[in-house]
């Protein structure tokens, strides 16, 4: 029984320490993949700037080909709104809408997972000479909660093969 009761003590010691390490890591948590795509700006930002040219080149397509998608607003530009529910893991619910669009330069999205924290995406379109350096990021707030917090440690790992993957189709996408 003593024995028990030191193993269940150390338990609850382990977690305690976890959870007040957990309250120390980084509430912001930024992922970025980029791709060099022989194109123009002009080129890339129409994949890019409607979220219905984006489920074209979307990674998290290939993961769920049932997924539910609709979606509301002007098809292009700020107002763009796409809403999805899958039952696979790897894409669940959620809705994305374009809150900023700089022609040629740069789309801001809205991101809600459902369980997880409100995020932002984007894609920054940089000229480099006759070809465009697409960046993808993710800007995710972890919260106070130190669970999420350990979460966001892995979210680079997690989301950073998608986005590089994705970026890989919408250059065959854009060059194709």
């Amino acid at each position: 029984m003593r024995i028990l009761r030191n193993i269940l003590i150390g338990l609850v010691g382990l977690i305690a320490v976890l959870a007040v390490i957990g309250l120390f890591l980084p509430r912001q948590v930024i992922v970025e993949r980029d791709i060099v795509i022989d194109a123009a700006p002009e080129a890339v930002f129409p994949h890019v700037s409607s979220l219905q040219a984006f489920a074209e080149w979307s990674p998290w397509g290939d993961y769920d080909p049932d997924m539910q998608v609709t979606y509301s607003g002007p098809e292009v530009g700020v107002g763009n709104v796409m809403v999805w529910t899958s039952d696979h893991p790897n894409v669940g619910n959620g809705r994305q809408e374009i809150i900023e669009a700089i022609e040629n330069e740069r789309i801001r999205t809205a991101l809600n997972f459902d369980g997880m924290p409100p995020s932002e995406a984007w894609w920054r379109l940089e000229a480099d000479g006759e070809a465009t350096r697409v960046v993808w990021g993710l800007d995710a707030d972890m919260g106070g909660n130190p669970i999420n917090r350990w979460f966001g440690l892995l979210l680079d790992g997690f989301v950073g093969a998608d986005y590089e993957r994705g970026l890989s189709q919408l250059q065959t996408a854009v060059e194709g």
